[in-house]
């Protein structure tokens, strides 16, 4: 599987834009580790989870198939940014302690991201694919962003992104998993934010391109109108995980 980069157009916008990873999160996959010396984020974007990880470990590498993401990543002196692939970790043998899969793993040949996992996981170590679908929100903004998502983009998703909406159920997971934390991100968010952050989207980049306009243009003004006169609202992506520790 070649690296399908969906993302490298708008560096700058997903950075912006995207829900934020709390330190909680990394606190939680950092905890009842064999040593926290080494951390790896795979697929890390522009590293808004590994600068969590540098705070929980001696030393993050952080991977990302675009350079353009890697670009606009934030600089931590235990943080060595690579341009690289799931499928190639370049690190010793049962060095690593933990491992991380940030809203990534759909995209990564699993079988051969898992054979290089093991490679580098110490006996113990943790391996953990975390992603998140779609928000929660008020009766009255759901019906009009389903609308959106459903119905105007539905059909420019990759084929992969049917992984999120099952919520990583239908993966293969290659040692015993630990129950999901029920974890969840949580903003609080105006209206342009929100548009803003639809924006993001893979889906809307290739309507856009095949199109020769973005629809979300177009359909901004009906979910203004359904936000109402309510400056922020509080918006909450509850996190599914897939994760489980390599055996000693």
């Amino acid at each position: 599987m070649s690296f399908q980069d969906h993302f490298s157009a708008d560096s700058a916008g997903y950075k912006a834009f995207r829900p934020v990873y709390d330190d909680g999160l990394a606190a939680l996959l950092a905890k009842d580790l064999p040593g926290h010396a080494l951390a790896i984020d795979v697929g890390c974007g522009n590293g808004q989870f590994s600068v969590h990880l540098a705070d929980h470990f001696d030393q993050v590498i952080a991977y990302d198939g675009s350079a353009e993401q890697i670009k606009h990543a934030e600089a931590r002196p235990n943080i060595d940014y690579r341009v690289g692939t799931a499928e190639a970790l370049d690190a010793a043998p049962e060095s690593v302690d933990l491992i991380t899969a940030m809203q990534a793993a759909h995209w990564f040949d699993l079988p051969a991201f898992y054979h290089a996992a093991d490679r580098v996981l110490k006996p113990g170590g943790r391996l953990a694919l975390v992603g998140y679908g779609l928000m929660d929100l008020p009766p009255e903004l759901e019906a009009p962003f389903l609308h959106f998502y459903r119905d105007i983009i539905g059909p420019y998703w990759p084929a992969d992104r049917a992984h999120i909406e099952t919520r990583y159920s239908k993966f293969s997971f290659p040692y015993a998993e630990d129950p999901d934390p029920g974890y969840a991100l949580t903003a609080d968010w105006s209206v342009e934010q929100l548009i803003n952050y639809m924006n993001t989207w893979s889906s809307v980049k290739r309507a856009t391109r095949q199109l020769g306009a973005n629809p979300l243009d177009a359909y901004a003004p009906t979910l203004r109108q359904a936000w109402g006169d309510v400056e922020t609202r509080h918006i909450r992506w509850p996190l599914f995980m897939r994760w489980g520790r390599k055996p000693l």
